[in-house]
């Protein structure tokens, strides 16, 4: 998948098509950055509404692959354009930081997220 940073493009746009992809997993993003394996505060999630190009230190596309570690792909959204991103797993009707799990592929990450939630629905 390639998610391109323009100025007309939203969190919401960029979020559906990560969902899209990754149905099981979503990204918020937030005001600051955190280190990997620690959580970001529920007060620095920003509007859905915001253009990432008011945020962004610089336009472009950038490539997301199942096989990318959680970690690696906040990290590609920090280094390419300095945005501040947080991956969440589903967990039946719940949206958890995936935190401990940051040095999980995204497919596996998925892949969890299915599981946990089909349990939730039996």
């Amino acid at each position: 998948m390639i998610i391109s940073i323009s100025n007309t493009k939203t969190i919401k746009d960029v979020q559906g098509e990560f969902n899209a992809l990754f149905p099981y997993l979503k990204i918020q993003f937030f005001r600051k950055s955190h280190h990997e394996f620690e959580g970001s505060p529920k007060k620095d999630i920003l509007s859905e509404n915001t253009v990432l190009y008011a945020l962004s230190t610089s336009d472009g596309n950038l490539t997301i692959t199942k096989d990318q570690t959680v970690t690696e792909v906040e990290s590609l959204f920090k280094k390419h354009f300095g945005l501040n991103v947080q991956v969440f797993r589903k967990s039946g009707s719940s949206w958890l930081e995936t935190t401990v799990t940051d040095s999980w592929t995204l497919e596996k990450q998925n892949q969890e997220g299915m599981e946990l939630s089909n349990l939730d629905a039996d």
